[in-house]
């Protein structure tokens, strides 16, 4: 009997330390990319922003060493580097926009810029976006002071030098889809560059399909719980849409969706990719849109209709985060360069530019997306129609995951536009997502109920 249960007892624990196998298939291109990202161009990048003082939104505009208005313009310059390997595709400019005023933040009516890059797409049938964000403003305790030295190091220095990286190094490839890369004011004062881009973007019609916004990518070490950790990074996404019409309420209440909106499908797809690409990095699912009582430059997107995702630091650092740079009580006070782990940094670029890289080479996502609802069956059926423009498609993939899963669980890949799988609909949930010839994922499509 005391035998039985010995070799019970140690086939239960035999049973629970079991891994199961993960196959990872990387493109060979998206991979030398994401090894090009240079932890030394990151740090150089974050220590030059940090140079001009202060990169407040009141600080001087004019003056060519210091400020605000000398950030942007190195920025621009620094970008515009890349123009010529890209054979013509990158453009850079300076996006001007009108702010503050009466009963605002920003007590004056006055200019602010953005930098945006833009790697058009080498498709002209493509018109897909996709966007990747970071701010270059930076405060200190009192945010209408503009001459206080505000370095800024990590917010949100650490997320502009990672998509300088990126600009110097994707600008030397085509993509199918076009790739903004920004560089925002505004965001300490009410997200206010981001909200003239994400206006710009409904005025102008673009095929936005994805939003990442970096901010606060470099901290490691955090204040409090003392806990340090360069090996993970949280992505927030929003689940009931901040802009949600009654059909799409209807639709979201009759299928049990609150997990599945499109900001979901996409932090999934970060998570996913990104950890494909790079080592030694697990992107945490954060299933609210933003910190408590905290905003960030996707919200404005949100908010507009748009699918839009956070990507920041697991762990945060109060003593620095919109402080004066002080020493006391033995403590350092202040968001200065040398308490950036550039490191994580480089690791955190390399989730951007791998997802941004996989979804701009992506086809199109599929189109109609439908679960069958007629007849009682313990199997489920799920169809689709091809996209109609684009690259062509080689397969889909039906992703599939048990209710109460936040992660997909399966994926089966699928020649044609219809699958039946011996899976309850009332037991699991189920996306599609189209395919090329290379594994390129587009992003998952959560189907809607079809009668028929």
């Amino acid at each position: 009997m005391r035998k039985t249960l010995l070799i019970l007892v140690i086939g239960l624990f035999l049973a629970q330390i079991t891994i199961a196998q993960t196959t990872i298939k990387r493109d060979s291109e998206i991979k030398q990319m994401v090894d090009e990202i240079s932890r030394d161009n990151i740090e150089n990048n974050v220590r030059k922003l940090v140079s001009f003082n202060s990169r407040n939104n009141l600080s001087v505009q004019n003056d060519p060493g210091q400020g605000i208005g000398a950030a942007w313009n190195w920025i621009k310059s620094e970008m515009e580097k890349s123009i010529p390997s890209s054979e013509g595709r990158l453009n850079v400019e300076l996006v001007t926009y009108t702010a503050g005023g009466e009963g605002r933040r920003i007590k004056t009516e006055m200019e602010l810029k953005n930098v945006v890059a833009t790697l058009k797409g080498s498709d002209p049938n493509d018109d897909r976006i996709f966007l990747v964000s970071a701010h270059l403003d930076s405060r200190a305790a009192n945010n209408n002071d503009g001459e206080v030295f505000a370095p800024g190091a990590n917010d949100d220095a650490s997320g502009v030098a990672a998509i300088m990286e990126m600009v110097r190094i994707l600008s030397k490839k085509a993509f199918s889809g076009t790739i903004v890369f920004m560089a925002v004011s505004g965001e300490e004062h009410g997200l206010l560059g981001s909200k003239h881009m994400a206006e710009l973007a409904i005025a102008e019609g673009w095929n936005l399909v994805a939003m990442l916004n970096n901010d606060m990518i470099g901290n490691s070490g955090s204040s409090g719980t003392l806990l340090n950790d360069n090996m993970r990074v949280r992505v927030f996404s929003e689940g009931v849409p901040a802009l949600e019409t009654e059909q799409m309420a209807r639709m979201r209440a009759y299928t049990s969706a609150e997990n599945d909106g499109k900001a979901r499908q996409l932090a999934r797809y970060v998570k996913e990719i990104g950890e494909r690409y790079v080592d030694q990095l697990t992107v945490s699912l954060i299933y609210r849109n933003d910190r408590f009582g905290r905003g960030g430059d996707h919200t404005p997107f949100c908010k507009l209709g748009f699918t839009a995702v956070r990507i920041t630091e697991f762990n945060e650092n109060y003593d620095r985060t919109h402080k004066v740079v002080e020493k006391k009580d033995g403590i350092h006070y202040g968001d200065t360069p040398e308490f950036v782990d550039y490191e994580y940094v480089r690791k955190n670029a390399g989730i951007n530019l791998a997802t941004l890289s996989n979804l701009a080479s992506a086809p199109y996502a599929p189109q109609k997306v439908g679960i069958k609802l007629s007849g009682m069956s313990n199997s489920s059926t799920i169809s689709w129609e091809a996209p109609e423009k684009g690259k062509k498609v080689a397969g889909y993939y039906l992703l599939m995951r048990e209710t109460y899963q936040a992660l997909w669980e399966r994926k089966i890949y699928v020649e044609g536009t219809t699958i039946t799988v011996p899976y309850s609909k009332d037991n699991y949930f189920f996306a599609v997502q189209s395919v090329d010839e290379e594994g390129h994922e587009s992003v998952a499509v959560f189907p809607a109920p079809k009668r028929r």
